[in-house]
């Protein structure tokens, strides 16, 4: 990984000549609570009004914080935890206690890979076109299915406008002494993004591209071990809009990207350290295609294919040897499709099908790593049904079940319901109450059931288990919420997610004590019952356009009711606050983003506990001039890092992060 390195004061000096700057935001008079969703229902619903409780990204709050991927634009949503991916860059994200492989990520409402086999990693879903992004917490929807039981988040693309646009962005900035070359004022880390497009009333086309570096984060640069990693990370994507009549949509979109990373470590033998390290390479190619069509009357159509391609590479080396050398193959097809069909004035009916393949081939060394030898295969068929019930102008009531066949587990069925009741509904003062009760069901993945990760090097291996069985869950949801003219809002939420089955990996002292090599054997497993339940509040006020205070706090407690103990990695408590205003200067703003974790069990068993930690990044915005912006932040301000130190310590592995950068858009519009 060979990249062109660049001093930092050849970004830091440009935006001190314009002073301390941001980005081009977007139009920021509308209320939060009018924002237009569609994931809970596929029918644009603002989020107050909605059924199905979601919680909402918007593109001003992407901008404002600088987001370079989905991780980063998703690090302050109320009671999301977003946890490293163990041994890489990246993060997944984790739900009302409820761990990422449980958790659906879709791009405009179509599934996408998951990197390491069983979760998606954010980090490396990029934004230079996304228009929002939308959560929702919990089994609550029949529309989504085996991946969903945790939960939904769905990052929706914005069409190709008319005129002809185009955009540049690009930042830097250094991890100060802990940069890997020694240099505090060297370009730790850097980025760019480019897009141009072109439309008209029938037809768009949008080409967009990225490019992501950094040298990883070394708090004692001398030596060889590295705590995080480096990486190269680039995309290059397509879009196209045709619009052949007011009736008929069709879009496009292809993309690959391309990520590498490099890790370094020492390994601690018998007599002596050995230095050691890992290279991976990671390309994905994505294809989709998709129809909205108004057919007769008011029913209408849609219909989406897409196909993913997934290769991941790695290899271990020493200064004698390269070694571990394996190749992993996965990939992922879907069509799916649904008709909506009006009933009367009350009822809005949905009926619904998908139809999926994944594949599964890995090798090490030449050598099938899985259990068996050859290529695994899932297929499944899943068919729903949702009726939305308007009984009155108070009331929306959404029923739904979802049916699904698996290829290797049979039939199951999993209903849903989700209420939504005015009690006071007036111009000036709203309050409502929100609840859903959603059966969940999720059969093991490809992974879970046949891949081994062998890091016997770092003392540990980690094997696929055949016989698991699938996991269901039962979740509730139940909450109320107010607003003063849409300006000031409360809402509080009280969930429970009972998990039968569930998945989880765990030492097997059997096949630990047959090696007789001191490597411990972690094997995937069923656990009887779990729960997870607690509460979730979120509250905000926008006095003006310009200032705005929004808090979150999440309180959740786990427990694996077979043994009684909680879960490991499931923090109790986190709170979450941010603070938007104006810079005194015409164009200029700053916004403040604080999150906070309580400590966490790592193993519940034996009682060793991560600490909590509490992390402030601030962020500085300049609007120039019409097309250039801006911007300069500090991550991290108080450096709420991990004692690399200690095997326990799970907290961020970033410390402060100091970056200037500047936006362009250009175009005719």
């Amino acid at each position: 990984m060979v990249c062109k390195k660049f001093g930092l004061s050849t970004l830091v000096l440009p935006a001190l000549m314009f002073g301390w700057t941001g980005v081009v935001l977007a139009d920021s008079d509308g209320a939060y609570l009018d924002e237009l969703v569609v994931t809970g229902t596929r029918t644009a619903r603002s989020v107050l009004e909605t059924p199905v409780r979601t919680e909402v990204v918007t593109r001003e709050e992407i901008e404002k914080a600088h987001a370079r991927n989905v991780k980063e634009a998703l690090e302050n949503v109320p009671g999301l935890q977003l946890r490293e991916i163990h041994g890489k860059a990246g993060h997944e994200v984790w739900l009302q206690g409820v761990s990422a492989d449980r958790i659906l990520v879709l791009v405009d409402g179509l599934p996408v890979t998951a990197t390491t086999g069983s979760a998606v990693d954010v980090s490396q879903l990029t934004l230079l076109e996304v228009e929002r992004i939308e959560v929702i917490k919990g089994a609550a929807s029949a529309q989504y299915g085996s991946a969903a039981m945790g939960g939904v988040v769905n990052v929706i693309t914005r069409p190709v406008g008319q005129g002809l646009a185009g955009s540049l962005r690009l930042d830097g900035g250094t991890w100060g002494d802990q940069n890997p070359s020694g240099d505090d004022w060297d370009l730790g880390r850097y980025s760019s993004r480019v897009m141009a497009e072109a439309g008209s009333g029938s037809f768009g086309a949008r080409l967009v591209g990225s490019f992501d570096h950094s040298d990883g984060i070394d708090p004692e640069p001398s030596d060889w071990h590295r705590p995080g990693d480096e990486y190269d990370r680039a995309e290059l994507a397509s879009r196209f809009d045709w619009r052949p009549s007011l009736a008929n949509r069709f879009v496009a979109r292809a993309s690959v990207f391309e990520e590498s990373l490099g890790s370094r470590y020492s390994e601690r033998l018998p007599g002596r350290t050995v230095r050691q390290g890992k290279e991976e390479e990671v390309q994905r190619w994505r294809a989709e295609v998709r129809g909205e069509h108004d057919l007769v009357a008011d029913l209408s159509g849609f219909w989406a294919v897409v196909h993913e391609e997934l290769e991941d590479d790695t290899f271990k080396y020493s200064a004698i040897s390269r070694f571990d050398d394996r190749e992993a193959d996965i990939s992922l097809s879907q069509v799916s499709g649904h008709l909506r069909i009006p009933v009367g004035d009350t009822h809005d009916l949905q009926l619904g099908a998908d139809t999926r393949r994944e594949t599964l081939e890995q090798v090490k060394d030449g050598r099938s790593e899985l259990s068996q030898s050859g290529e695994f295969s899932r297929e499944s068929y899943e068919l729903w049904l949702q009726d939305t019930w308007m009984p009155s102008e108070h009331w929306e009531l959404v029923a739904g079940i979802r049916g699904q066949e698996d290829s290797d587990f049979g039939s199951h069925f999993a209903p849903n319901l989700n209420v939504r009741l005015d009690l006071v509904d007036n111009d000036a003062l709203g309050l409502y109450a929100r609840g859903g009760i959603g059966s969940g069901y999720r059969a093991p993945n490809l992974k879970e059931r046949h891949y081994r990760f062998d890091h016997s090097q770092l003392g540990y291996v980690v094997e696929g288990n055949p016989d698991l069985e699938p996991e269901t869950s039962l979740g509730y949801q139940l909450g109320f919420g107010l607003h003063h003219r849409k300006t000031l809002w409360f809402e509080a939420n009280g969930f429970l997610n009972e998990i039968d089955d569930l998945i989880q990996t765990g030492l097997d002292p059997d096949a630990t004590d047959s090696r007789g090599d001191n490597v411990s054997v972690y094997r995937y497993h069923n656990v009887s019952e779990a729960r997870t339940w607690g509460l979730d509040t979120t509250a905000g006020v926008r006095p003006a356009s310009d200032w705005q205070l929004t808090a979150g706090y999440t309180y959740t407690r786990t427990e694996d009711v077979e043994s009684g103990k909680e879960l490991n990695r499931r923090p109790r408590h986190q709170a979450k606050l941010a603070l938007d205003g104006p810079g005194g200067l015409p164009g200029l703003s700053w916004s403040i983003r604080t999150r906070y974790q309580s400590d966490e069990f790592v193993d519940s068993a034996l009682g060793t506990v991560s600490p909590s930690f509490t992390a402030t990044d601030i962020k500085l915005n300049y609007q120039a001039t019409q097309s250039l912006a801006l911007f300069a932040g500090v991550d991290n301000v108080t450096a709420a890092q991990r004692d690399f130190a200690d095997p326990d310590d799970f907290r961020p592995v970033a410390g402060r992060f100091i970056y200037t950068g500047l936006a362009l858009e250009f175009g005719t519009r």
